[in-house]
């Protein structure tokens, strides 16, 4: 009997080295998804595989610092719970791949046959069994489990890669929300003042009742639009610092940056579809699907025939101490199923795919093609915002103050001119701000940076230069009464006058260049 377990155990080794096959490495699998990211980004990243005091080392300096796109992303790969997460299926990936690079274990059978006759010995039955089929396929599993190990690299780096437009479009979102609280508080300081000195002309009997009220509502009309857009600026913080994984003292970074002018010239159609069926990751993985499929379906196919065949060697010792081995087999009949079922499934499953390849391809297609013309649209409203309805604005309130300096228009056209303008400068911001996200769209439509951008200038749009432009046709003495006077009532010599334009009270902070 000790003989024939050493046997046994001798077999088991043999097909233990047969089937066995070292893990991968998975660091290595890491670093693949960091340069599929890295080459889709345009630009080295900054991963977090330091220590963790390394780690928050780095984060604290970069949150010391004003906080830029490229500063954000490179806080999110070091901070993001949602990258943890998705590098996590990278291990169960490589967990499928060992998995499938091993036979299941060999059965050992023993068994203890009471012939419950006086003087017989005991019967023993010992058996050892592997499955000759999983021997088999073991070459298909493992070229499968690799490709599949590869499909989810590439998903990896997909989301990566939409966590890190994410990222960018919600920085964006909070460089615009600033700018546009920036300019309504100072619209709101300016109208706060010009109805303090509107009360004092009104108790002193300069102006009506009317002039007063008009005063009034401005200033709390442009206080509450101050208000909201406050709101706009903490919801737009408070969606970056997730995206972040900031909390605590954390969140109190500083974003004194500003909205770049947009680019003179974009990208074509054909080239960006070149790029996107080329980069996409999920097209990509999408293809491997389709690949895989492809080969299980042979494999299927091939194997119809072969059910469960399981070898081993068989041992008996006899009551009348004889030793019996043998080897042993064990062998499914295809005689009620030929693998009818496992075919049709896998070429269910082939379509299945073929329709979400397919169907993926059109989606991109259609993604880049509308994310063309979003920009497009976006830069032109922009571009008429600055060159045509800033400055006709501008002309109108000029015009507006001149009019109402000789009684030719009263207090509330005047100040509905100065509503409308300064909604001009907001909607200008708003346009640049939707032009930058327009691109990140198109950016994560292509799966890849946009060529454009190494031509991206760093102009930044300036609030206080559209605060101080003069229109063409105004005279100087138009310009400072468009500066220098209450907009709300007629010029008076002998009476101290509150500024009418946010450039005369106060200026809107620059920030850093992005």
């Amino acid at each position: 009997m000790q003989r024939f377990c050493f046997r046994l155990g001798a077999i088991s080794a043999a097909l233990g080295l047969l089937a066995g096959c070292a893990s991968l490495p998975r660091a290595q699998g890491v670093d693949e998804v960091h340069a599929l990211v890295e080459q889709r980004h345009g630009a080295a990243l900054i991963w977090n595989t330091a220590t963790a005091d390394d780690a928050d080392n780095a984060l604290n300096t970069l949150l010391a610092q004003p906080l830029t796109a490229d500063r954000a992303i490179a806080i999110a790969l070091l901070h993001n719970p949602r990258l943890q997460v998705e590098f996590a299926r990278l291990g169960i990936a490589q967990a499928d791949v060992f998995e499938a690079s091993r036979i299941g274990n060999p059965t050992f059978s023993v068994a203890a046959l009471d012939p419950h006759r006086s003087g017989e010995k005991t019967r023993i039955d010992a058996g050892f069994s592997a499955s000759f089929a999983e021997l088999l396929l073991l070459p298909s599993r493992q070229r499968l489990a690799l490709g599949e190990y590869a499909r989810s690299k590439e998903l990896i780096g997909s989301a990566v890669l939409n966590l890190l437009c994410d990222v960018r479009a919600a920085w964006f979102n909070v460089v615009g929300a600033q700018q546009v609280a920036s300019l309504r508080e100072t619209v709101a300081n300016v109208a706060a003042t010009s109805a303090e000195l509107a009360a004092k002309f009104h108790a002193a009997g300069n102006i009506a009742i009317l002039e007063l009220k008009l005063q009034q509502a401005a200033s709390s009309q442009a206080r509450l639009a101050a208000a909201r857009a406050r709101s706009d600026v903490i919801r737009a913080r408070s969606a970056l610092n997730q995206l972040l994984g900031l909390s605590g003292e954390q969140i109190h970074w500083q974003a004194d940056v500003r909205l770049s002018t947009p680019l003179a010239s974009e990208d074509s159609v054909p080239a960006l579809l070149a790029i996107a069926r080329a980069q996409r990751l999920d097209l990509l993985a999408t293809q491997q699907e389709v690949t895989l499929l492809e080969d299980g379906l042979g494999i299927t196919q091939r194997f119809r025939w072969l059910g469960n065949v399981e070898v081993g060697l068989s041992g008996e010792r006899d009551n009348d101490g004889t030793h019996l081995y043998g080897p042993s087999l064990s062998l499914q009949l295809p005689i009620f199923s030929q693998g009818q079922a496992a075919i049709a499934r896998s070429e269910a499953q082939l379509a299945q795919g073929c329709a979400r390849l397919r169907s993926l391809q059109i989606a991109i297609d259609a993604s880049v093609r509308l994310g063309v013309d979003n920009v497009a649209v976006a830069s032109t409203i922009a571009q008429d915002y600055r060159a045509a309805l800033i400055p006709e604005r501008e002309a109108i309130v000029v015009h507006t103050l001149d009019k109402m300096n000789f009684n030719l228009v009263g207090a509330f056209e005047l100040l509905l001119t100065r509503q409308q303008e300064v909604d001009a400068y907001q909607g200008y911001i708003e346009a640049v701000r939707d032009y930058w996200l327009a691109r990140i769209e198109l950016m994560r439509a292509i799966g890849a940076r946009l060529p454009s951008d190494d031509a991206a200038n760093a102009a930044p749009i300036d609030v206080p230069e559209l605060f101080d432009a003069t229109p063409e046709n105004a005279t100087p003495a138009q310009h400072n009464m468009h500066h220098d006077h209450n907009p709300a009532m007629p010029v008076q010599h002998d009476s101290p006058a509150a500024p009418s334009t946010p450039a005369a009270a106060e200026k809107i902070p620059a920030g850093a260049t992005p």
